[in-house]
Formats: structure tokens, C-alpha cells, sequence
């Protein structure tokens, strides 16, 4: 059997409010897998056998509101709360400090929050694609990402789920083929429109941009200095930092890149793929996927 066709478990636990669900496989220390918008943990369906040859307990959850995970009954989706659920989900599934973390867009964002409130549950970490807010700040507003962007504010409007929700979800794919140009991504395009066909469930995928992106908030300076709180500070354990340098949705320059290790840990460093967009955990799973699994061992 090879590693990538190795079955993957379904499982349901009960962390910070809320019912999730999860894939998983293999044995040893936890390595929390966190997907994003428009996505699912199936994205992770590469790295979670190899995680689990590798030594690690791969776990890839369904997070909040994307079903079968439960819709919060809090209705909250600040990153804050986000984060929680990370560090919950680690007491929950027997997380000890030889944990380690892999992030992805959304998941990215809240990794940081996850990892700054709880140090001591994370040994090393691996993000994607969301740089941290030094540097995404320096990206944000610009005209070209404003551009990038443009789904985030139609989010914001009332008809966001009528719109997104027609024509089997036309939009998301659009959306993936904007931001990993060339990727065949029918297979994940399917798996991410389950996550969402039901109205309560979609609401809560559009509840994160309609938090964190508020246009009463966005960008105000009392606004800024609380997330940069919550998601822009440095972190203490050595983090592998991807980006993908065809990425439609981000778009950052070398010259950025570089910055990104002094708001990581010692040991820290970013691997930049050339010929990869937003979701090069499925476009470049052979060249990724090595790495992860070598860096998340080293001592």
C-alpha cells in the first residue's frame, strides 16, 4: 500500500462549544492540520499518511460551521475563538507539548493566535500562503491585492449566499482556479461545496470575513491594534513558512518573504514555490510534503 492510499479515519470530538469532525490517521504526537475558505480537511488528504509515516497522530478537522462540524451556537468566528478551538481541539485529542501544527489560509490566520495564547502546546509549526501581519499589512490595502480581494467585500453584502450558493457553487470555482491557476481541482471543488450546501452552513463560512473584514472595523486604528494582539505577534517555536508564488489570492514579493522569519521563532525559515498557487499543499504535494515532515521531526 502505498502512503497516499492509506484510509483515513472519520471522527467526531467536542472542543470549545462545539461538535467537530475530523480526519485522521497514524500514531504518536498530534499534528493538528487546519484548512481555510472555500476548503476542507481533504485538501490534507497527501500530508496526513505521510504525517502518519513520519511518527505523527495527523488530525484534520472541519472547522467551525463547515459541516458535518457543528455550526457554533455562539455564532462567533473572530480569530480569537479560532485559535481557541486549535488549543481546545489539542486538550481534547491528548495534546502534549511534542504537538505540532500545519495551517492553511483561514487556518493560517488563527494558527497564529493559536500559537502565540499557547506556546507550550506547539513544538514547531507549518503555515501557508497567509503571511504574518507585518507583513500581510504591508500587502492589504495595496491596488493589486484590493483587486485579489474583491470577494471578500462582495461577502459582505446580504445576497453574498444567494450568488455564491448558484449554479452548483460556480463561484468557488472560479475562485480555485483564480488562485491556483492550472490546478484540476475538481476533486477538492467537490468535497468543499459539501462543507457548505446547507444555508446554515454556508452563513458560517461567510461569518469569517464578515467578522474579521467588518467594514465599520476594517483597517480603523483601535481595530488594527487588537488583532495585531490577537494575530501579529512573534512566535516563540520554530515555524516552515510556504508561499506560492503564482498565488492569485496573496501575492507577496521576495523582498516581503524575507521579513517573514524575524516574526518566527529561532530555527525558522520560508520555502518559496515557484510554480505553486494559493493551495500547493494539493499542487505540489511531492516537493511540500517531504519538507514538512523532515522539519516537524527535527530536534
Amino acid at each position: 500500500m502505498s502512503i497516499e492510499s492509506q484510509a483515513l479515519e472519520s471522527g467526531r470530538i467536542h472542543a470549545n462549544g462545539v461538535d467537530f469532525h475530523y480526519l485522521a490517521c497514524g500514531e504518536g504526537p498530534l499534528a493538528l492540520c487546519l484548512h481555510g475558505f472555500p476548503d476542507s480537511p481533504y485538501t490534507y488528504r497527501h500530508l496526513l499518511p505521510a504525517l502518519a509515516a513520519g511518527g505523527f497522530r495527523a488530525v484534520a478537522p472541519f472547522m467551525r460551521g463547515y459541516a458535518p462540524t457543528a455550526v457554533p451556537a455562539d455564532g462567533r468566528y473572530d480569530m480569537k475563538t479560532i485559535g481557541d478551538d486549535y488549543n481546545a481541539l489539542h486538550a481534547a485529542l491528548g495534546g502534549t507539548s511534542e504537538a505540532v501544527m500545519i495551517s492553511h489560509d483561514w487556518g493560517a490566520v488563527a494558527a497564529y493566535a493559536a500559537l502565540n495564547s499557547a506556546p507550550g502546546n506547539w513544538r514547531r509549526a507549518v503555515i501557508s500562503n497567509i503571511p504574518p501581519m507585518p507583513v500581510f499589512g504591508q500587502v492589504a490595502f495595496t491596488y493589486e491585492q484590493l483587486k485579489r480581494f474583491f470577494y471578500i467585500w462582495f461577502f459582505q453584502m446580504d445576497c453574498a449566499e444567494a450568488v455564491l450558493s448558484a449554479n452548483n457553487f460556480a463561484m468557488l470555482d472560479g475562485l480555485w482556479a483564480d488562485w491556483s491557476p492550472g490546478y484540476d481541482a475538481s476533486a477538492d471543488l467537490e468535497k468543499t461545496k459539501a462543507c457548505m450546501r446547507d444555508p446554515a452552513h454556508l452563513r458560517a463560512a461567510l461569518g469569517y470575513y464578515r467578522t474579521v473584514f467588518n467594514p465599520h472595523l476594517h483597517g480603523q486604528p483601535h481595530y488594527v491594534e487588537g488583532q495585531a494582539q490577537i494575530w501579529g505577534q512573534p512566535l516563540k517555536m520554530p515555524v516552515l513558512y510556504f508561499h506560492g508564488m503564482r498565488d492569485g489570492c496573496v501575492a507577496i514579493t521576495r523582498e516581503l518573504a524575507a521579513q517573514i522569519p524575524a516574526c518566527m521563532g529561532p530555527g525558522s525559515r520560508v520555502e518559496i514555490i515557484e510554480d505553486a498557487g494559493h493551495f500547493l499543499l494539493v499542487e505540489k504535494a511531492a516537493l511540500v510534503n517531504p519538507q514538512i515532515v523532515e522539519f516537524l521531526n527535527a530536534r
